[in-house]
């Protein structure tokens, strides 16, 4: 017999909350809630960092491939070809040289400042979203990143005060310096490892120091250093060290630079700690070094003495030069900024110093205030010393030549080092600056006095006119159809050289956009880069053109046709031979587009058109 009664329900929902997996997920999630209350404040500095850096680089992320940064368009299409060649790395091609430019010779990926390490860890973003996203993205990491680490040191190593470490994070992310740099050098403004080379620093220090651990440890005898926290650390302070030589040189270089002559402060005014600690210390900085050149040995002689790398500087430290009286304007890139301090530096990727007079005066009394403490004077040390290096071999004051000799001659004739630009060193200062700012404000912070105001409304107003106001960017051409769809393929294989009309070079780069628009699958001659074809094997930014690209090069200056005969057509020949070129490509939309069709026509013949650009097949593909 049937029943349209109802039926009971069975307990689902109990059932399921009682499930093993259920249980286990709300310990989960409970665990995770747990940890970010924990944390809530790192987090808010870490979402306040982020938010900056978005506000900053937000123009350019409306549309990455459609725009450019205004103030250093050149450099952006260089490290977006950079990012495109690392990211091969994921698909198995990948060396310390590539011949994927300046072609037949190609380019010492070490003796450039290549980014490496960040366009491999970035393959996946570039492949998949192309090099422009990837440019965009570690330009706001890099602020954010390198504010997050130094307030991660301020809280954790000197247990500041959370604000005032938000505070030092924000000085060193976002220093005027930062700022600049962020018009397209990204090795400079990938600055996050540097507190973490700082922090290992200063673990060893502290586990080379018996006075340091207030109870022995098991199994080590009393005041004894703690040796196994000193080889982690050294070991910890190799693979960072590596590592950042695949991201910059120059940051690690700076770093260093400041750190010694720290170290030389702090045992002069700390004598008891020298003795206590230098033995164990230098021997442990031993073994960090010892395995960093066991990782290192081989890429910096590539660098230096490998094909096509360099051993000198290309840049003249006379012209590169901090103004000493930049050093207390405001930057232009500051909101309150004033755009004619700009004649103060060489360009807007180098305000540098622009650090502003309020805040070297409260520096000042910052470092008054805290007294004769060992890290004090070895700030205060490394700010005078950094500061006088980036005035060059001449002190310059207002765009004059003073006479007078700067601390940079002192590295005159010494290798590699005097090739360092020398109001780069001035980037070295606002971790220093900061430093002092996030003691004066911790012990500010911690007291109930009148000093505690005055320190706080003094460190506030220095720092608000150094409040940066976005990066300016604009419109750029479309990379061609004839790129993007893959159109290339019909003339050229994978691997192979094609020669974009007009060829790049370092002055207009932009036919290295095609190469990275199509994730570096094909070569090109020429080029922006660094080499040793300078007078005599000296570094250089690339060659010397062929006599076709210089032809080519004033058509499209110009407008006008040359005459173009039997030597012209035979040069022609040689230089692709040259080159290995498969075929010559110009896009419809070039400047003077007409006259360099038809200069190329009686060169190489009658053009093939697709899609929006003529192409002349030069030698047949496999």
């Amino acid at each position: 017999m049937s029943s349209r009664a109802p039926i009971a329900p069975t307990d689902d929902v109990a059932t399921q909350a009682d499930h093993p997996l259920a249980r286990v997920r709300r310990r989960q999630l409970t665990r995770l809630a747990r940890t970010a209350a924990r944390y809530r404040t790192d987090l808010l500095a870490g979402l306040f960092f982020a938010a900056l850096a978005g506000t900053l680089t937000h123009r350019l992320w409306a549309d990455p491939a459609g725009l450019v940064l205004a103030l250093n368009p050149e450099d952006q299409v260089l490290y977006e070809w950079f990012l495109a060649v690392d990211a091969r790395a994921l698909l198995g091609d990948f060396g310390l040289t590539t011949d994927r430019l300046n072609a037949p010779d190609g380019v010492n990926l070490m003796a450039n400042t290549s980014v490496i390490a960040l366009g491999v860890v970035f393959a996946p973003v570039t492949l998949l979203f192309g090099a422009p996203v990837t440019f965009a993205l570690l330009m706001t990491v890099n602020l954010a990143g390198t504010a997050t680490a130094w307030y991660l040191l301020f809280s954790r190593t000197l247990r500041a005060h959370r604000a005032a470490a938000t505070l030092g994070g924000a000085l060193c992310g976002f220093a005027p310096g930062m700022v600049s740099q962020s018009n397209s050098h990204l090795h400079m403004t990938a600055q996050w490892l540097l507190p973490v080379i700082v922090w290992l620093v200063v673990r060893l220090l502290r586990a080379a120091d018996p006075a340091a651990r207030p109870t022995p440890a098991a199994g080590l005898p009393t005041g004894a250093p703690d040796r196994r926290r000193l080889t982690t650390s050294a070991m910890g302070l190799a693979a960072a060290v590596s590592v950042q030589v695949f991201i910059g040189e120059e940051v690690l270089f700076l770093g260093a630079l400041t750190l010694l002559v720290m170290a030389v402060t702090m045992i002069l005014a700390d004598r008891d700690l020298a003795r206590r600690a230098l033995p164990s210390f230098a021997g442990a900085m031993a073994l960090a070094t010892g395995a960093a050149l066991l990782v290192l040995a081989r890429p910096l002689w590539f660098q230096f003495a490998g094909p096509l790398g360099v051993a000198d500087g290309m840049f003249s430290p006379h012209y590169f030069s901090a103004d000493l009286r930049s050093w207390w304007a405001i930057s232009p890139l500051s909101l309150v900024g004033d755009d004619s301090s700009a004649r103060l530096s060489t360009g807007p990727a180098e305000y540098n110093t622009f650090l502003g007079w309020p805040l070297l005066v409260v520096t000042v009394g910052c470092a008054g205030w805290l007294g004769r403490r060992p890290l004090v004077l070895a700030c205060t040390a490394g700010i005078l010393v950094m500061g006088g290096l980036s005035l060059g071999p001449e002190v310059v004051f207002d765009g004059a030549g003073t006479g007078l000799p700067g601390p940079y001659a002192l590295l005159g004739g010494v290798p590699v080092v005097d090739g360092a630009l020398p109001m780069r060193f001035a980037l070295a200062v606002p971790p220093l600056v900061a430093t002092l700012l996030v003691l004066a404000v911790d012990r500010a912070l911690r007291g109930a006095n009148r000093a505690r105001r005055l320190t706080l409304v003094a460190v506030a107003v220095a720092v608000v006119p150094l409040i940066p106001a976005p990066l300016p960017t604009t419109q750029r051409p479309p990379v061609p159809e004839f790129i993007t769809a893959g159109h290339w393929r019909t003339c050229v294989e994978p691997g192979g050289v094609l020669v974009p009309v007009p060829l790049a070079t370092p002055k207009e780069p932009w036919p290295m956009r095609w190469a990275a628009a199509a994730n570096a699958e094909f070569s090109m001659p020429q080029g922006f880069f660094i080499g040793p074809h300078g007078r005599g094997g000296s570094a250089a930014m690339g060659v010397a053109p062929r006599p076709t690209s210089a032809l080519l090069a004033d058509v499209a200056r110009s407008g006008l046709r040359p005459v173009v005969g039997d030597k012209q057509r035979r040069r022609a020949a040689a230089d692709v031979e040259h080159w290995g070129a498969s075929c010559v490509v110009l896009a419809a939309d070039t400047a003077h587009a007409d006259s360099l069709r038809l200069t190329l026509e009686g060169l190489y013949g009658p053009s093939t058109r697709i899609a929006d650009a003529w192409f002349w097949r030069v030698r047949k593909t496999r």
